[in-house]
């Protein structure tokens, strides 16, 4: 017997990789990072309207998988990510994702999309919106320390959005930083590969540290940070794993995406538990100052919070329209009689 034709309901756009990487280009890298920047920005100045919660985390010894939902009433978004820093050494991704944007109304889903490449690009434009706030006027040198998956899309969200034109780089493995100056030569920026960290942050008004390794590592020490820097710290995000000494937390001030998760897996989990910090939205909203003066040292400590994603799903299922980067999945059970799934199975069955 032949199966019932879905009907258009039960055809869930799917956002496969290869389509999102043409979504990318059809917008194109620096244009979509600025326009989901700008999503991202809009959902944080309505904060309080989404049902918030830190991610559920599964953790073992060499990393860990989460689940990042929120929702604002009206759509509904989780994201599926891990984080395994062995993984590189194994030629694997540190992280991998997938996420689904859901109609609160039914429930119904509305999206299944691919999220390692999307969360990338959302860390870049959710670093480079918070940036655009805090860092010092007319910033355009970015020590990028740590030159893995996310440094290219830091690099260019910096310059779209905060007019970032000069790159210092620095690695412990000299071979990632290689690839960095390879994959942005001829992208407009001035680079520099440096052979410390010290070398990496002379000059640079913006520090953005982003390593892989999952351990309480000493990336930046307090003597290395002097005034007026902004420094986006997006590495620490997990419990057990900072890149900060405490000194530098105590002489910033703070900037975090929801204060119950950063506690927990931020840089601020090395702090006492009334540590002083901001949650961004408040900036941006007018109910908390940003940089309030040319010496102050700012700090976001950015883990990646599920509004981002909300943002980010949001963004790619409305830029769907019209275009074919989707593959239309058959996922939900379509029976006529909505109570009569059993005699929807049955029909189902093949012919002897």
């Amino acid at each position: 017997m032949s199966k019932p034709a879905p009907s258009a309901r039960a055809h869930v756009p799917f956002v496969s990789v290869d389509n999102m990487m043409s979504l990318v280009h059809h917008i194109g890298i620096e244009r979509f990072l600025v326009d989901l920047a700008g999503e991202i920005e809009a959902d944080f100045r309505r904060w309080p309207e989404f049902d918030k919660s830190p991610r559920v985390a599964a953790h073992s010894k060499v990393g860990v998988i989460e689940l990042m939902p929120v929702s604002d009433g009206r759509l509904y978004a989780f994201k599926y990510v891990n984080g395994h820093p062995k993984n590189v050494k194994e030629g694997l991704q540190t992280v991998t994702a997938f996420g689904v944007l859901s109609d609160v109304d039914s429930g119904y889903p509305l999206l299944l999309s691919e999220m390692t490449i999307l969360t990338a690009l959302r860390t870049a434009a959710t670093s480079a919106m918070v940036a655009r706030h805090l860092a010092p006027a007319g910033a355009d040198t970015m020590a990028l320390i740590g030159n893995g998956a996310q440094s290219e899309f830091q690099a260019l969200a910096f310059r779209a959005l905060v007019g970032v034109r000069r790159l210092r780089l620095y690695d412990i493995d000299r071979a990632a930083s290689e690839k960095t100056m390879r994959n942005l030569a001829g992208l407009g920026f001035e680079l520099c590969a440096c052979r410390t960290p010290e070398e990496a942050i002379e000059g640079a008004e913006i520090i953005t540290t982003c390593t892989a390794d999952k351990q309480y590592a000493t990336i930046l020490t307090d003597n290395m940070v002097g005034a007026g820097v902004h420094i986006n710290a997006i590495g620490g995000d997990c419990p057990g794993k900072t890149e900060l000494h405490p000194d530098i937390l105590k002489r910033a001030r703070v900037f975090v995406e929801y204060t119950p998760q950063t506690r927990i897996e931020g840089e601020i989990q090395q702090m006492a538990a009334d540590f002083p910090v901001v949650e961004f939205w408040r900036v941006l909203t007018g109910e908390a100052p940003g940089r309030r003066d040319a010496r102050e040292i700012t700090l976001f400590d950015g883990v990646g919070f599920a509004v981002e994603d909300f943002s980010a799903l949001r963004f790619v299922h409305e830029r769907l329209a019209g275009t074919a980067f989707f593959e239309p999945l058959d996922m939900i059970a379509d029976p006529d009689d909505p109570r009569d799934l059993f005699g929807m199975l049955q029909r189902a069955v093949p012919e002897a």
